[in-house]
């Protein structure tokens, strides 16, 4: 009867340390989903920051080349073909984000009056290129006047 116990002892000291580790093992997996979310989340917010701030250079470029503006960014754009313009110092969190608006113009002549067509592109990005945390958005619009 002796030996049976000396062998049963020895098992409870087995079980505890396995339930030890899956549950050490169950602990690392948590932190790693919640790291992982949360790195998720933040790029996710610094996706939209660089969407708005995209939209930013578009409705910039939309004013300089309506008419009511006769800014120099339309002029130029009109008679190098091709013209870009570099936004930074947006505010509050847009800050950090650089937004290249570049504009490329063509004119058609319709009967007596002639056309001009502005294609915008405004680019943003923050970060640098290769790591984590970059991120960049890019939109297009068409304008005839």
């Amino acid at each position: 009867m002796k030996t049976m116990r000396k062998i049963q002892r020895g098992f409870s000291l087995i079980s505890a340390i396995f339930l030890l580790v899956v549950i050490a093992a169950l602990g690392t997996f948590a932190v790693t989903l919640s790291t992982t979310q949360q790195q998720s989340a933040a790029l996710d917010v610094l996706g939209a920051r660089a969407y708005q701030a995209s939209r930013v250079g578009i409705e910039w470029g939309a004013y300089q080349v309506l008419p009511a503006s006769a800014a120099a960014f339309a002029s130029t754009c009109r008679t190098a073909g091709s013209h870009s313009q570099i936004l930074s110092g947006l505010p509050n969190s847009l800050a950090g984000f650089t937004v290249t608006v570049q504009c490329n113009a063509s004119s058609h002549v319709e009967a007596t009056s002639t056309l001009w067509v502005y294609n915008l592109t405004s680019t943003a990005a923050q970060g640098v290129v290769a790591n984590p945390d970059y991120v960049e958005r890019q939109m297009a619009v068409t304008i005839a006047q």
